[in-house]
């Protein structure tokens, strides 16, 4: 298993890298925007980051299942839990300990899962019923990679104030990208191994679908 987890999150490296460099550009375009403007970017990148991140999660739970051992109900439990309680600390929570260490002027938590539960929720369901009918790992984790970089970027645009030092530019990118690679990668691909047994792992090393 463990072999297994430390390829997956080199393999996920570029990605993550990917996704900081494109928030890192969106930093400089959008950082002037007004805190509700980004506040509603962020309830659309948060909920679509939920769809796709609980795609990837349930998708590896039923990749990494044989036949009869495979449980329709456990890989709901898994693609949901997963992805509410590591989407919420990867897109708000770590977020919020850099608006905090950065003293910014409207920093804030928002928890999506239960601010706006009504959307929230039934998109993670509605992302674990995608991967039970299309068992895709990588272009969800990809695509999700991105919308959780941009997310956890919004989040932060909603605190900033309208402003951006030069000390914000240095650590707002290193928040951003433990936000994505740590959380995220640990959903995706830790949480769903929780549940497969160790002999599942040798025999579907070679089984991640793209």
């Amino acid at each position: 298993m463990f072999r297994v987890v430390l390829k997956e999150l080199k393999n996920h490296v570029p990605h993550t890298v990917v996704g900081l460099v494109s928030g890192i550009v969106f930093m400089f375009i959008f950082y002037r925007l007004p805190q509700k403007v980004a506040f509603n970017i962020f309830y659309i990148l948060h909920p679509l980051h939920v769809v796709f991140s609980a795609m990837t999660t349930a998708a590896l739970y039923k990749i990494y299942k044989k036949g009869k051992n495979f449980n329709i109900w456990v890989m709901y439990l898994v693609g949901y839990t997963g992805v509410i309680v590591v989407a919420t600390i990867s897109d708000s929570m770590i977020p919020y300990l850099g608006e905090i260490l950065l003293g910014l002027p409207n920093r804030g938590i928002h928890i999506g899962f239960i601010e706006r539960w009504y959307l929230v929720n039934p998109l993670a369901l509605l992302g674990v019923t995608f991967a039970y009918f299309v068992t895709r790992s990588k272009c969800p984790h990809s695509i999700h990679v991105f919308l959780s970089t941009w997310a956890s970027l919004f989040h932060m645009i909603m605190a900033l104030g309208r402003s951006i030092d030069v000390f914000s530019i240095i650590v707002i990118p290193i928040f951003l990208f433990i936000a994505v690679w740590i959380p995220a990668c640990g959903s995706d691909i830790v949480y769903p191994m929780l549940f497969v047994r160790e002999s599942e792992f040798v025999d579907n090393d070679k089984k991640i679908e793209g």
